[in-house]
Parts: C-alpha cells; structure tokens; sequence
C-alpha cells in the first residue's frame, strides 16, 4: 500500500498527497534537480524526510548539494545502492529499471514513480494534459501542439523533454495545458497518469538496453493510454501507418466503445497517410491527407479541413504526419479550426531536425543531427523529393540493422559519407550497393568531403543514423558544429568569389 492509499489528498490537485513522507529522489539530472528543488521547500510540512541519491559530483552538483543540505536535505553521491525505507522514491530517466541502482530503490520504496507522473499529481485538478510519445517525431510534434494552443488563446507550454521539465511548469503555476513530450523512460514509471490527449506517433527499435527488449521498450510507450478511460473526453491520437501502431488501432477498435472509455483518432491507414480510416474499417475519427492535398481531421461527427500540405513549413511525408497529430490533438482540446488551419501554416522547423542552414557555393545545407537512429535518417531521406541529397552518416553506432537504410540511400541519396567511429561497420554495409559511398574521419572532414562531391543545386544532409557521442556531448552539440561549419564554408566561398 503506497502513501496515496493512506493518506488525505490536498483539493485542488491531481492526486497529491497532504503528506508525502519520506522522499527519495534517484539521481541528479535535470529532472532529478527539478524535483528535489520542488520538494526542499516542503519539508518539515508536506516532506518528513528527502534523500538524493546523487551521480558522480561535479563543481555544480557539489554547490547544489551544500544549498540543498542547508535546506534540510540528505545529498550522497556515487550511489551503488540505496538504503532505509522511503515512502515515495521519484526515480530519473536515465537509470534503467533493469539497474541494480533502480531495483534497490524499489526494494526501498513504497512506490517509485516518474518525474511526470510526479508533476502530474501534483498539478491543478482542472489542468489539462496531452502526452506526446513515439520513437521519431516527439519534439516537433509537441512544439506544434503548444504552437497551435497558444494561438487559439490557451496557456498552453511544451514541457518534459522540450522546455521546462514538467515539475517546474507545475511549479510556475501559469500553465493551464500541459504538452508533455515523454519518453519509454519516463512512462515506465507511471502508475496513474492520465492525459486528456495521448499521441502516439510510431514504435520502432530503440533504446532497447535500456528495456531489455522491444516488447518491454513497446509496453512503457503503450502505458500512455493506461488511464486514459478515467478522463472524461478524453482521445488517443495513434499513427496508422505504422505498424504497431495499427495494431494497437486494431485491438481499440475491437473494443466496445464504453469498455474502451475514450476516443481515438487513426492518422492514415496502412496504405499511408492520404487515406481515411474512416472508409477503410469504418472507424468513428480519422486524420489523412485528402486527395488534393488538404490535411484533414475527422472528430466527433466533423470534418475539417485545414492547410494544404505544401503550405507547411517543415518538409517531409513525416512532418505532414506530425502536422496532422498537432491539429487532432489541438480540436481534440477545442481550438478553432480556423486557428488550427492558420497556425499550421506558420510552424517553423525547430533545431536540428531538418533544419535548413544555409548554403555553400549554391549547394542547401540541411541539420538533421536529431536522426540518431536508422528510422529517422529514413524518414529524412524521403523529405527532398524528388531530389537526392548527399547523406552524412555516422558518429556513435548503435548496432542496428543497416539493410534498410542501405536500401533507402540507394533509393532516395546521390551519395554518401561515412564518418566517425561507426565508418566502418557503414562503409562494409554499403560494399557493392549502386550508390557512390565516401568516406571522413570526422564531422568537419565529411563536410568538406560531401561539398566536394557537390554541386550547385544539390542538397548536403546532416543526419547521422547514429549517436554523437564519439566527437560530441550530445546531438545538439554535434548540430551547431555543423551549423557553425557550414556558416564557414559559405563565408570562405563567397570570399572566393
């Protein structure tokens, strides 16, 4: 029996508990620091007792931990275990489920739970929330979803792995719709979080030593909808085009609707996404690309057709897909269609997802250094139709199957250079395939080398189908080197000139 289920619940909120005991908070990432710098204030009223269970210390944790010991609380690091007893144990990303670290904090806790069903809890009773999960395409689309809210007029943030971490938009108070982009990692530790809106954009490998497998990294994503029928009005959002997810679409729509508790809106169908699932299997709801190229949602008995395709600032058949999540989700809450159509058109693509920046002697450069994984390197491959770009591929391999993005490269690429720790195992993947294969050392080398190979008109693309982590901190980093490489050559050519 956890705290919840003995203890006075404060009005006005979720489901917080009036006393939540003895916390420990397992790790000190950014939301591990968002939630102890929640909770410092709290004890001795609402907190007996809070423990960190710190990473190693760095020159800012260790600061960190003497204001926070100041304030009451208990801050050790290079953790092996965790010992004593704790009522509630708010648990980071980034430690596995599978870790002995997490499975000793379990044997110590009445309930560990995630940051965002934390935040969750602890939000206003009337706030409303839409939860955005999926392997490629979370953080667009939740910056579109609270792009379309704020123009219809409603406090609306994107929070959780885009912005602010959820406990500290709760924290602010000034937000009455949370768009939350969550991760396989934070929705394994959820118990009762329960969305208004749930979007779930695809399901493909990732992350799997994390979970262990595909079928636990799949489970974690699916616990998004696990309460969804305790929220009146309450809809799911589910890409049909891929695969498991139609799947999921499928055991919905076998269900009755008031066993099902809540609606669904399908995005395309198996055939893809300029088709209706409303006359492929007579679904209720559904969001296609009309044959005139018009995004269209059908909710609740409504059609609306809103901007056309090409009116949309980000490129690809991927970011229509996300498009049309964005708009479900938004009528879903009860923006105006005309506000949704109109705001759709003005979404400017974010940071290192095929992001445009700039040119070098007339050849486009394009950031895609958010691709670190073959399934979004192939959906980056398709958005330059009919165009071929020359690809930059590697970094930090994670082991994947090559054969697909193989087969897309000689499909949709003019070329490719392999680069970085993962040239290898790429360049004996490519071995004898019927598209021109380069080869770099690095970042900045496979630039040069790809520029090279280029020519007025044509497309470079940065979108690596791997991890950054053998030249860079993190994908971010590794897109502003690019980008800074790129503003160089183009500097240089026109001095050239």
């Amino acid at each position: 029996m956890d705290l919840r289920d003995r203890c006075e619940m404060l009005p006005g909120r979720k489901a917080a508990p009036a006393r939540l005991g003895r916390v420990l908070v397992l790790g000190l990432g950014k939301s591990g620091r968002a939630c102890a710098d929640y909770l410092r204030p709290l004890i001795g009223t609402r907190v007996e007792s809070l423990a960190v269970a710190a990473g190693a210390p760095s020159e800012a944790a260790l600061a960190w931990a003497e204001a926070a010991r100041a304030d009451g609380a208990r801050v050790e690091f290079d953790h092996e275990a965790i010992e004593g007893a704790y009522d509630l144990c708010i648990a980071s990303p980034g430690i596995s489920e599978r870790s002995a670290f997490y499975r000793s904090a379990v044997a110590a806790s009445a309930e560990v739970v995630s940051e965002v069903e934390f935040a969750w809890r602890e939000s206003a009773a009337d706030a409303r929330w839409v939860a955005v999960t999926g392997t490629n395409g979370k953080t667009t689309t939740t910056a579109m979803i609270a792009h379309l809210l704020r123009a219809a007029g409603l406090a609306a943030d994107a929070v959780g792995n885009i912005g602010d971490t959820c406990i500290e938009a709760v924290a602010a108070g000034v937000t009455d719709v949370y768009v939350a982009e969550t991760s396989s990692y934070q929705l394994a530790s959820t118990r009762d979080f329960a969305p208004n809106v749930a979007v779930v954009l695809n399901i493909t490998p990732d992350h799997l030593a994390w979970h262990g497998s595909l079928e636990a990294y799949a489970d974690a994503k699916w616990k998004v909808l696990a309460n969804l029928g305790r929220v009146p009005g309450a809809v799911a959002v589910l890409d049909a085009v891929d695969d498991a997810v139609r799947e999921r679409v499928r055991a919905l729509r076998a269900q009755d609707a008031a066993e099902r508790g809540f609606a669904y809106v399908p995005l395309g169908t198996a055939r893809g996404l300029g088709f209706d699932m409303r006359a492929a299997c007579g679904s209720d709801n559904a969001a296609f690309v009309a044959d005139d190229g018009t995004l269209t949602v059908a909710l609740a008995g409504v059609e609306h057709r809103l901007c056309r395709a090409d009116e949309l600032q980000v490129r690809g058949a991927h970011n229509q897909a996300n498009a049309l999540a964005a708009a479900a989700a938004a009528l879903a809450l009860g923006a105006p269609a005309e506000a949704v159509s109109a705001h759709l058109a003005s979404f400017a693509a974010l940071e290192h997802r095929i992001e445009p920046c700039g040119s070098v002697a007339g050849v486009a450069c394009y950031n895609d250094s958010k691709a670190t994984n073959v399934d979004a390197t192939l959906v980056a491959l398709t958005a330059f139709l009919p165009q071929r770009p020359l690809v930059l591929l590697g970094g930090r391999d994670k082991g994947t199957d090559l054969a697909p993005l193989v087969a897309a490269c000689v499909e949709h690429a003019s070329a490719v250079v392999c680069f970085g720790e993962a040239r290898a195992r790429f360049l004996a993947a490519f071995a004898g395939a019927p598209v021109p294969v380069l080869e770099a050392a690095g970042l900045e080398t496979a630039l040069d080398v790809a520029l090279e190979a280029a020519a007025p008109g044509d497309v470079v693309l940065l979108s690596p189908a791997c991890a950054s982590f053998d030249e860079f901190s993190c994908f971010e980093e590794r897109g502003e080197a690019f980008k800074a490489l790129v503003a160089e050559r183009a500097q240089g050519a026109r001095e050239a000139r």
